[in-house]
């Protein structure tokens, strides 16, 4: 019966112009569990995802791993018939591309801890009491956003902020070495970074009361991408519950 509904939905939706019918760039970046390499294969639950809507949607695509600035920047010079999966919404964002209907939602993000660093944070009654601490250092990976509230937070956070070009597995390496006294991680990348190394195991997981709320995860498209494309896009996610 499901498999009906799901003929007799996509028959309902607008047909696409000739020109749509050329496929679509979608960028994704290297951020295991989401989507990522392992020997040249493409995995990752949101990079499938978004296979299957592309897909139920009826929208060629050609998926293809970038790495995040690069998408970025291609964003902002306009290249044609190009999407990427994956990123929050923020304003500077929207002013260079449209937005799908949420593929994703987070759960809220938590703090890794150094070993050393540990009865330091534990201390700390809320996460406002220890972003106003000018004794403890956050490591932040550069280029990244950790949503709108938390951007501005570590943009108003005493902490000694350590920005640093890297992966969050680097980040969180740096962080085992007690280099940094504690970052801000996805829960899903932490799971699946601490699966694959037992050595993270001396690095502890906290959380505080007052964290933001997790956040949706889009699909972005240029503003050339057709408005009969974003439809079906957005068709494709109402219509495909999250595994």
């Amino acid at each position: 019966m499901k498999a009906l509904l799901l003929i007799g939905a996509a028959c309902c939706l607008p047909i696409l112009p000739a020109s749509a019918a050329e496929p679509i760039t979608v960028a994704w970046r290297d951020k295991a569990p989401y989507h990522y390499l392992e020997n040249g294969i493409e995995r990752g639950f949101l990079l499938l995802r978004a296979k299957r809507i592309f897909a139920l949607a009826d929208v060629p695509a050609v998926f293809v791993e970038r790495p995040s600035k690069r998408i970025w920047r291609d964003f902002q010079r306009g290249k044609a018939r190009y999407c990427s999966i994956g990123w929050y919404r923020l304003p500077e964002r929207e002013r260079i591309a449209q937005f799908s209907l949420p593929l994703h939602v987070d759960p809220p993000q938590m703090l890794l801890v150094s070993p050393q660093a540990f009865p330091a944070i534990q201390a700390h009654a809320s996460f406002a009491a220890l972003m106003a601490d000018p004794d403890i250092s956050l490591g932040v990976v550069d280029g990244v956003s950790y949503g709108p509230i938390l951007d501005r937070q570590i943009t108003r956070s005493a902490n000694r902020i350590e920005r640093v070009t890297v992966s969050p597995a680097r980040m969180i390496a740096m962080l085992a070495a007690n280099r940094i006294d504690y970052m801000l991680a996805d829960q899903a990348d932490w799971q699946y970074l601490r699966s694959q190394d037992q050595a993270l195991s001396q690095i502890a997981e906290y959380q505080f009361s007052d964290m933001p709320p997790g956040l949706e995860r889009y699909i972005v498209c240029g503003k050339d991408v057709p408005p009969e494309v974003m439809d079906r896009l957005n068709h494709a996610i109402a219509t495909l519950p999250e595994q």
